[in-house]
């Protein structure tokens, strides 16, 4: 809702250009983009009910469209919300030198200071962060309301500037397209309740849906309520002033209203980006899960916060702050081409999906979608082609590189577990010479997160040389049944199948303890919990499979086995040793 302070000024600066009677044509464009945001309503209302469990587009894409189609989603998801933070935290620094002129020094220290202090609020939580928000977001739109009811029932200074055929003839359908392309920058952020889906509670995919709604009923209200004003005061573009200021100094004068309308715009706007910190670590954690990102970035801290996806989220942000020079103008222009492309590909998938399951009013839906990517597509060609000179070829290379990256993140993993695989069952897992054991008596405890792996084998060895008895311990996630089906498109990955099962199959002599937990995020509290129970009647010896050897693989595993040893040294009594474990492909980049 944000994007209302700068999705308007980016109309107006294109239209400027072909002189103050192209100003009429404001509330035309703005209408335009206010139909497509219409349709986007819809269309991610029906994705929101589809893929309740996150991901947006990438999800879509990936169910339907296949893997090229979906690391395209996902990388363009990614660099939106780096965009969008990057001009939040700007326009909200815009507003305040708009406020205070003699600010204007200082506007990259002050982006970098609110984007500091967005990450912080971030880190301790989702649900801190959203209550920490609720007050500057209603004082906002209570805000931008007034200034829009009060501007067009007191009326501006002269009359509206008047459009007629020559005008339009005049300003060029390219420099049209070029206005609406700027001002499609303030639909980013409309895929962001479908990508945080999961974060909802309760009954999360029917509270997802009513934000959605009154998402697009709030944005449309005031984009086209700001549009008017512009074409009643006659509002110019100027130099180190925000449209937004000159309309409310117009309609309120530079009074206590004024001071309200400002410091509620500033602080929404620096605080928009939290739209990113929601959405982008949620869909990293998706796709790293799909082995197409680091599987770091799936790990969760017990506040809920994917600590490792919000620190990469701001550095990011901070250096397109920094290499802009915190100039706003600078990255509108770039912002809402990716996001566009996701638009695209999630209604295209959207089709597919209600052709194949044909449920209630399948036709009307799939029509809607169908519509929806028509005009999604056509606009991310439009959006491309027009913001060819301003850097839009630059996003594309960066769009092809990130998706270039990721297939080749998932050949590395694909290759990892596959010599992993032969390894563990064509090697010789019994000791090469004989070894003697100094204790023998306490009790020996490996966790396994994979029945078929060197370092287990490997651990499950030492285990017998140091302990009278090994307990294998595995930690069952439950998840929802609904959940599971929605994020089931095919994978192959070996937790499709019964861990118990296979376990049976690779280890027939080891027996296997299973625990569970509600979620991922809980599968360190409850082994350390276990151990706890043991070691208050035996001694105990826990050795954790570790097949990070390297740096790489650290760098690219899930990082448990880190979080495993700090909980168990700081919360339990038991010995603690880890295993170091190389596959074949390490072996094979550490000799060559």
């Amino acid at each position: 809702m944000a994007s209302v302070a700068y999705g308007p000024e980016a109309i107006v600066i294109v239209l400027a250009g072909a002189g103050g009677h192209a100003l009429g044509l404001t509330v035309p464009v703005s209408a335009a983009i206010v139909i497509l945001l219409a349709v986007l309503v819809l269309s991610y209302r029906q994705l929101i009910a589809a893929f309740p469990n996150g991901g947006g587009a990438y999800a879509v894409a990936k169910a339907y469209l296949g893997r090229r189609a979906a690391l395209i989603a996902a990388a363009s998801l990614v660099i939106d919300y780096v965009l969008n933070v990057a001009v939040s935290v700007t326009a909200g620094t815009a507003a305040l030198t708009s406020a205070f002129p003699q600010t204007g020094p200082y506007t990259l220290w002050i982006a970098l200071s609110v984007l500091a202090l967005i990450t912080a609020i971030n880190l301790r939580g989702v649900v801190s962060s959203a209550k920490a928000f609720i007050t500057p977001t209603a004082v906002f739109v209570l805000s931008i309301l007034a200034l829009i009811v009060v501007g067009l029932v007191r009326g501006g200074h002269g009359d509206a500037p008047v459009t007629d055929t020559h005008a339009v003839g005049t300003i060029g359908i390219l420099l049209i397209l070029k206005a609406f392309s700027n001002g499609c920058a303030a639909l980013t952020g409309v895929e962001a309740i479908a990508n945080a889906t999961p974060q909802f509670r309760g009954d999360r995919v029917r509270r997802a849906q009513r934000a959605e709604l009154a998402l697009g009923g709030l944005l449309g209200v005031m984009m086209l309520g700001v549009a008017a004003l512009v074409e009643r005061l006659h509002i110019h573009p100027r130099d180190g002033v925000t449209v937004l200021s000159q309309l409310t100094e117009g309609v309120f004068g530079r009074g206590a209203m004024y001071f309200v309308v400002q410091f509620a715009t500033i602080v929404l706007l620096a605080l928009a980006a939290n739209t990113s910190f929601g959405g982008l670590p949620q869909l990293m954690k998706v796709v790293a899960a799909d082995d197409h990102l680091p599987h770091r970035l799936t790990r969760r801290t017990r506040t809920g916060v994917y600590r490792d996806g919000v620190l990469i989220l701001s550095a990011s942000s901070a250096l397109l702050i920094i290499v802009s020079g915190g100039d706003v103008n600078a990255l509108v222009p770039l912002f809402a081409i990716c996001v566009f492309i996701g638009f695209t590909l999630a209604q295209a998938g959207l089709v597919r999906h209600w052709w194949l399951t044909r449920g209630r009013r399948w036709q009307a839906r799939a029509v809607v979608n169908a519509f929806g990517a028509t005009l999604t597509g056509i606009a991310a060609v439009v959006l491309t082609a027009m913001k060819a000179d301003e850097g839009s070829l630059y996003v594309i290379l960066v769009l092809a590189v990130l998706v270039t990256a990721m297939a080749a993140l998932a050949r590395h993993y694909r290759r990892h577990r596959e010599s992993d695989v032969r390894a563990a069952i064509t090697a010789d897992h019994l000791p090469t010479r004989q070894r003697h054991s100094f204790a023998g008596r306490g009790l020996a405890v490996v966790p396994v997160a994979s029945p078929v792996c060197c370092a287990t084998n490997d651990a499950l060895r030492l285990a017998h040389s140091f302990g009278r008895e090994v307990r294998a311990v595995h930690v069952r996630v439950d998840e929802p049944r609904a959940d599971r089906d929605s994020t089931d498109t095919g994978s192959d990955h070996s937790d499709t199948t019964d861990f118990a099962d296979q376990w049976r199959r690779f280890h027939p002599l080891e027996a296997l303890t299973e625990l569970d937990t509600a979620d991922e995020s809980g599968i360190v509290d409850v082994l350390v919990e276990y151990v706890c129970e043991l070691s208050s009647a035996d001694d105990v010896l826990v050795i954790i499979p570790d097949q990070a050897s390297t740096t790489r693989t650290r760098l690219l595993s899930s990082g448990h086995a880190d979080d495993l040893e700090r909980a168990l040294h700081k919360q339990t009594h038991a010995l603690v040793a880890r295993t170091h474990t190389a596959s074949r492909a390490d072996r094979a980049v550490t000799t060559g």
